[in-house]
């Protein structure tokens, strides 16, 4: 479920910066996530609890701007820090929606996404001016990688690789077929590129369509990101949705998508971390 979410604004984001080599930034994102697979969840000492605090609180504002931007783009910032209260505010407290609701909604987001790429793919795009492939820039592709890795990551471990290789190939897929389409100039300009994308591919009418995927693709993984801030931070947890809901009402999503990314990074570390203090106490 994060993945909807994230691709949303994270597409556009790492086009902005590494161009047609999103493609490769999102295959790296996708091996660091499979490697990375069954890296035990960091322990309960004090850092490993803010930083995985902190990385759920910047994916929380990620989702929130994405909701605010798709669903009510004329009041953008207002939506993204309300988004925050209700929505995070709610999984804090306890709201969870069951597992069998998560799947489901998963599956049907899984069917939206190809069959926007099927319909990108099969219309001829308009010509784009600058948007071709050129010398790789190092710097964009590691960005790219950086913004997409939180919402690679499984959310359980059972199957946890073939669910990897499963959003890997749908990132991809997605990514390529906006690049086909718009070209990397045009995908980075918008934050709600998404949009333009169906215009470019004739399916306006699919527009409605696209805004109920963004309310479903933000709220579901927004309200599981709060429960799991509760856990880790208990009530001292609400002074960060408060910073949560300032960020999303004030920053634009590319630093706050390169925080989630390098709390994501530093999570994973002090898991491999724990799994060797383990391991040596064994």
């Amino acid at each position: 479920m994060r993945l909807g979410g994230g691709l949303l604004v994270a597409l556009a984001a790492g086009a902005a910066g590494a161009g047609w080599w999103l493609l490769a930034g999102l295959v790296l994102a996708a091996v660091a996530a499979g490697v990375t697979a069954r890296v035990p969840e960091p322990g309960d000492a004090l850092v490993d609890r803010v930083v995985v605090a902190v990385a759920r609180l910047a994916e929380v504002t990620v989702y929130a701007i994405a909701f605010g931007a798709y669903v009510f783009p004329s009041h953008r910032e207002v939506a993204a820090a309300a988004f925050v209260v209700v929505v995070a505010g709610a999984g804090f407290a306890g709201l969870k929606i069951p597992t069998i609701v998560v799947r489901v909604v998963g599956g049907l987001l899984l069917a939206a996404g190809l069959v926007l790429v099927a319909l990108c793919v099969v219309v001829t795009p308009v010509t784009t001016v600058g948007g071709g492939l050129q010398p790789p820039d190092f710097a964009g592709v590691l960005v790219a990688a950086v913004v997409v890795l939180p919402f690679l990551r499984p959310g359980g471990r059972e199957n946890a690789g073939l669910r990897v290789l499963l959003l890997g190939a749908v990132a991809v897929l997605a990514a390529f077929a906006a690049l086909y389409q718009l070209g990397s100039v045009r995908l980075g300009l918008s934050l709600t590129s998404l949009r333009d994308l169906l215009s470019a591919a004739d399916a306006d009418a699919l527009q409605p369509l696209l805004t109920a995927v963004a309310v479903v693709a933000t709220v579901v993984p927004a309200l599981a990101a709060g429960t799991e801030v509760r856990a880790r931070t208990g009530v001292r947890g609400l002074a960060g949705l408060v910073l949560a809901a300032v960020a999303a009402y004030l920053l634009p999503v590319l630093p706050v998508l390169v925080v989630a990314g390098l709390a994501t990074v530093t999570e994973l570390l002090l898991g491999v971390r724990a799994r060797r203090y383990s391991g040596a106490r064994d």
